[in-house]
């Protein structure tokens, strides 16, 4: 099945909003086999409309479509999608009701506008929207698929994953298997340098590499007749990346590194306390993010100046004043004084010089230590990042999580 995704909206097409539908899209076609020749935008003009979906459907099996949906006068997604087929627009009662129930629970009147989301091509199937008042629908004619989906991120996921991908799996001869591994520590050039003898012979399963914020994916994917099957397909190529590479490995699927640390943490009854400066909190929200995170994290602390690192965390007037903010000996006694403080067994501390100003020829912009203090002990690492300010926070945030992962593996 070949497919093209189509987002619809002028705002897409200003830079308003970021398409992130048509990577969620994108992702979820490929994971069940659907293969994505094209992706376009467009902006809320009917003309312009019609015309990508007759240039879309030239080529391509199945055409998704997400936006449009709304109850204004711009959202054309289902008046061009039932002219194309040639269809009429047909009142669909049962969901106008729903609409109505859904203002009334909330005291509200229903605006008249919204009836026309009711407003669906004549035999469609039409998929209900569990968070929002547009349902999306599924247009079957000669051969041609057409699949609207709302667009707002939250409704068109769910929908998708309830009703949509269902719905194509049914479409496919075989099943289609993937394995995410996650990598930290390595960059995406090495990983396929390791694995490129890998990556040269693969038939099914293939092997696709692809660079997250700071991490690399390799995605794993076997096609078969079962699951079984498929995952027997995959597992000697799997076995063979982390015989050469499971060091950098710190997960598999949608499990993050902030989880994986928080989950060694606490299998080791451990409890941590954070002080950053130049991260200005990053590492604790990442931290937080994770489920489970309050039984580990006790406290972040934003020690941003000298004073602060001082009063806040006992480093010492004469440390600052011979090495400086930025170097091993500040960050080493943040870290210690951050897990005293807070009476934690592990205390991480981070400190460095994010840009763009700054910078000497002896500390440059990029220059940041990471510590680590535990069991009486003190690890520092001192990174040189590449980037702007924002760049440069974030890799010292992942830094110091993979940090953490290795010393509690």
């Amino acid at each position: 099945m070949v497919a093209e995704i189509l987002t619809i909206g002028t705002e897409l097409l200003l830079g308003d909003i970021t398409n992130t539908n048509a990577q969620h899209i994108a992702s979820q076609l490929a994971a069940i086999g659907v293969s994505v020749y094209s992706q376009t935008v467009v902006g809320d003009n009917e003309e312009r409309i019609l015309a990508a979906l007759e240039r879309a459907f030239s080529y391509a099996d199945l055409v998704i479509t997400t936006g449009g949906l709304g109850p204004t006068e711009d959202d054309l997604t289902r008046e061009t999608s039932a002219k194309h087929f040639g269809k009429k627009l047909i009142m669909h009662d049962e969901w106008l009701k729903k609409i109505e129930e859904h203002f009334a629970k909330q005291n509200l009147p229903c605006p008249p506008n919204n009836a026309k989301q009711a407003m669906l091509p004549e035999g469609t199937i039409l998929l209900e929207n569990n968070c929002g008042t547009a349902p999306g629908c599924i247009i079957e004619q000669g051969g041609k698929v057409l699949i609207n989906l709302p667009g707002p991120p939250s409704e068109m996921k769910l929908m998708f994953e309830r009703h949509v991908a269902p719905y194509l799996s049914q479409k496919q001869d075989v099943v289609l298997v993937s394995r995410q591994l996650k990598f930290c520590g390595i960059g995406e050039s090495m990983l396929e340098t390791q694995i490129a003898d890998l990556v040269a012979a693969q038939e099914n399963p293939t092997i696709a590499p692809y660079a997250g914020d700071c991490e690399v994916h390799l995605r794993i994917t076997a096609s078969a007749d079962g699951e079984d099957e498929a995952n027997a397909l995959i597992e000697p190529v799997a076995a063979e990346i982390y015989n050469r590479l499971g060091e950098y490995i710190f997960a598999e699927g949608d499990e993050t590194l902030e989880e994986v640390v928080v989950k060694k943490i606490a299998e080791h009854n451990q409890t941590l306390a954070v002080a950053e400066s130049c991260t200005g909190g990053l590492l604790s929200g990442r931290l937080i993010n994770s489920p489970g995170a309050s039984e580990v994290f006790i406290e972040g602390i934003v020690s941003y100046s000298n004073k602060s690192k001082m009063e806040r965390l006992g480093v010492t007037a004469k440390t600052l004043e011979e090495h400086g903010a930025v170097s091993s000996q500040t960050a080493g006694e943040m870290a210690i004084g951050v897990a005293e403080a807070l009476g934690a067994n592990v205390g991480v501390a981070i400190t460095g010089i994010a840009g763009p100003g700054g910078g000497t020829d002896e500390k440059p912009v990029g220059l940041v230590y990471i510590a680590v203090f535990i069991d009486d002990g003190i690890l520092v690492k001192k990174f040189n990042f590449a980037g702007d300010r924002a760049r440069v926070r974030t890799r010292a945030v992942v830094e110091a999580l993979n940090l953490l992962r290795k010393i509690f593996t």
